[in-house]
């Protein structure tokens, strides 16, 4: 009785939600909105233009940076509530992600300019 319940509030909840997205929100149609492009390269001249390799090298530090997160987080667990490893280990990741920021950053990796 309570998984029909719950499919039923379900579904109720949802058909809520397409009716109130679908007349909620302004259409406001704009020539910038309505392009197929939002990206800022006009898509009517070429494709090959010059494109700034630095950009794809910031993207990958990023989700570099983005994953630590990732993988500290399954170190909470792991220690068994024992705050001293959960330091020690957190501390060790952490100090070799900087040391690594640090060096791309003293070869000029982060610098947007050539």
């Amino acid at each position: 009785m309570n998984l029909i319940l719950f499919f039923t509030l379900a579904f109720i909840l949802s058909v809520i939600l397409l009716i109130i997205g679908h007349f909620l929100p302004s259409r406001n149609l704009e020539l910038e909105k309505s392009s197929p492009y939002e990206c800022g390269f006009d898509p009517i001249n070429s494709a090959r233009l010059p494109f700034s390799f630095r950009f794809f090298l910031i993207g990958i530090l990023f989700l570099i940076f983005d994953l630590e997160i990732a993988l500290l987080l399954p170190i909470i667990p792991a220690t068994n509530n024992n705050i001293i490893s959960l330091l020690q280990i957190s501390s060790i990741f952490l100090f070799f992600l900087g040391l690594g920021l640090a060096y791309e950053w003293h070869q000029g990796g982060l610098e947007w300019a050539e």
